[in-house]
C-alpha cells in the first residue's frame, strides 16, 4: 500500500502549501459545508489525517464491512463526525492546524486485507486508506469552492485517480448491474445499474464526465440533473439517469 500512502501524503502536502497562502482572515469565512467556516474544514482534514494513522494501529476479529456499505454509515454518524471535527479544530489557529497537517504520519507496515477497527465498523486496511484519500481529495475541492477567487487546490494525480476509481467502484457495488456504463476518463469505466445486460458493441446507456464533476456527483455536491443540464455530464440512453443512485456517500 506504499503507493496509496504516498498519494495521501503528497495531496496533504499540496493542500498545506496552498493553505499557507490563504490570508488568516479568510479562515473565518463560511465554507461550502453548512455550519463550518474554512478553519473548521481544515480541522476536519486534520482529523482525517490523524484518524488514518490511529486506525491503522487497531485490529478487529469481526467480518469486514465492504467499502460500499461502510461509506453509507457516514450520514448516520454525521453528528459524531461534526463533534470530532470541532474538537480537533478547538481554539487552534490556522497556522497551528496547518503545522499539524504537515507532521509525519507514523504508521508501520500493514497488509491490505488486515481488518481494522474503523470508526464506523471493521474495514480492511486497504479500504480504510482509500476512503481517507477520497475524503481528502473531496475536501480539497471544498476548499477551492469555499475560496473561489483563489486558484484551486492542485490535485495530485495518484490521489485523484484513487478517489475517482473508488467512488465509481462503490457506485457499481451499491447499484450492481450491467445496463449503464459510467465513464470517468482517463481513470475508470464501470458497469452498474440493474437492467438488461450489455455484451458487445457500443453500450446503449452511457454516462461520461470529468474527474472533478464525478467527485462532486458521487458526494452530493452537485445534482445529476444539474450536471447534465450544464453539459458537465454526457448521458445517453433511456437508463442513463443516475439520480436515484447518487450520492454514493455524503
Amino acid at each position: 500500500m506504499s503507493k496509496l500512502f504516498d498519494a495521501f501524503d503528497a495531496q496533504s502536502d499540496v493542500l498545506a502549501a496552498w493553505l499557507d497562502q490563504v490570508p488568516p482572515a479568510d479562515f473565518a469565512r463560511p465554507s461550502v459545508l453548512d455550519g463550518w467556516d474554512v478553519r473548521t474544514l481544515l480541522g476536519h482534514v486534520l482529523l482525517i489525517r490523524q484518524g488514518l494513522a490511529r486506525v491503522l494501529g487497531t485490529r478487529s476479529d469481526e467480518p469486514r464491512i465492504p467499502a460500499a456499505e461502510y461509506v453509507r454509515l457516514y450520514r448516520r454518524d454525521a453528528d459524531l463526525i461534526a463533534a470530532s471535527t470541532r474538537e480537533t479544530a478547538a481554539e487552534r489557529s490556522p497556522a497551528e492546524l496547518i503545522e499539524a497537517l504537515r507532521r509525519p504520519r507514523a504508521t508501520g507496515e500493514v497488509g491490505d486485507a488486515v481488518v481494522l477497527a474503523g470508526p464506523r465498523g471493521p474495514i480492511t486496511a486497504r479500504d480504510w486508506v482509500v476512503t481517507r484519500i477520497v475524503d481528502l481529495v473531496v475536501h480539497c475541492d471544498d476548499f477551492s469552492r469555499s475560496l473561489p477567487e483563489r486558484e484551486p487546490v492542485p490535485s495530485v494525480r495518484p490521489a485523484l485517480a484513487a478517489a475517482v476509481r473508488s467512488l465509481a467502484e462503490i457506485l457499481a457495488a451499491q447499484a450492481p448491474g450491467r445496463s449503464v456504463e459510467v465513464r470517468v476518463p482517463p481513470f475508470v469505466a464501470v458497469q452498474a445499474i440493474p437492467g438488461p445486460r450489455h455484451t458487445r458493441g457500443t453500450p446503449p446507456n452511457v454516462v461520461e464526465t470529468d474527474p472533478l464533476t464525478w467527485l462532486r456527483l458521487a458526494t452530493g455536491r452537485v445534482q445529476f440533473a444539474d450536471a447534465v443540464a450544464s453539459g458537465a455530464v454526457s448521458a445517453s440512453g433511456l437508463r442513463a439517469d443516475l439520480s436515484a443512485h447518487l450520492p454514493v456517500l455524503s
